[in-house]
């Protein structure tokens, strides 16, 4: 689930050219997505995603204060990307347990963003070299597909009831109570969420607003801003109005224009 659209401002990512998509085949990775483009000085603002993203530089720009192939935890606020330069590579959406699987648990890196040499090691550059010396994007994807199936199924895996919250909230866009959410699962509810932050870095009530937010953006700009409102469980627009902003860090009207 590379979301590419809810970057801000929209244009510099239409400016930037193509993406080339790939359809991942490893457990409980989301999204293939590769980027090449040269910039100037560029400053985006990417609201929280629904997944850990990864991205693997085969060409890195200055970024100024993010690190080479950066990996971004699950966030509840918006992060901003100052780069400069040519940018190749490809990022990796991953959900929150294949990011457990691949990282341990991930209450260290909510709302941080590292390098994957912190993470991985050596094998983070061994994994870079690898993908440069395939020829195309399709042979790359089947190397990502072969190496994150092994290590998601070696890795540490979650609890069983904190995969099925996560399933739970993301297949209602996060319109579940929280204290409907554990007595699903069998918990009590403090249990549930330090469990749940714990495991996947976000809470689950901030993981229920980022999935809201994503449901909102799936119905703009075609149903008024009120049926986006009662469609995906805000209060009323003022309430879907202030989430967004403090979400995106611009309303919705802002981020349709």
């Amino acid at each position: 689930m590379a979301d590419w659209s809810i970057v801000l401002p929209r244009r510099e990512v239409e400016r930037a050219g193509p993406l080339i998509f790939g359809s991942p085949k490893a457990p409980g990775v989301l999204s293939y997505s590769v980027h090449d483009m040269s910039t100037g000085l560029e400053h985006w603002t990417v609201a929280p995603l629904a997944a850990v993203m990864l991205t693997i530089d085969l060409e890195a720009p200055d970024r100024c204060s993010l690190p080479w192939s950066p990996v971004n935890g699950l966030r509840d606020r918006p992060l901003t990307i100052e780069q400069s330069g040519r940018s190749v590579g490809v990022t990796v959406g991953l959900s929150p347990h294949a990011a457990h699987a691949l990282f341990g648990p991930m209450r260290e890196l909510a709302n941080t963003t590292v390098g994957l040499t912190d993470l991985l090691g050596h094998d983070a550059q061994l994994l870079a070299e690898q993908l440069a010396g395939l020829p195309t994007w399709p042979a790359r994807f089947g190397l990502l597909d072969g190496y994150l199936t092994r290590r998601c199924l070696a890795g540490p895996q979650p609890a069983d009831p904190v995969r099925a919250a996560w399933h739970l909230l993301a297949r209602t866009g996060g319109r579940v109570r929280i204290a409907d959410l554990a007595d699903r699962i069998g918990w009590i509810r403090q249990h549930l969420v330090t469990r749940f932050r714990d495991q996947f870095g976000l809470g689950p009530k901030s993981a229920a607003r980022v999935l809201r937010l994503h449901r909102a953006v799936s119905l703009m700009p075609g149903s008024p801003p009120a049926t986006i409102a009662a469609e995906c469980g805000y209060a009323d627009q003022s309430h879907l109005n202030r989430d967004f902003r403090a979400l995106t860090g611009t309303t919705p009207t802002g981020y349709t224009r």
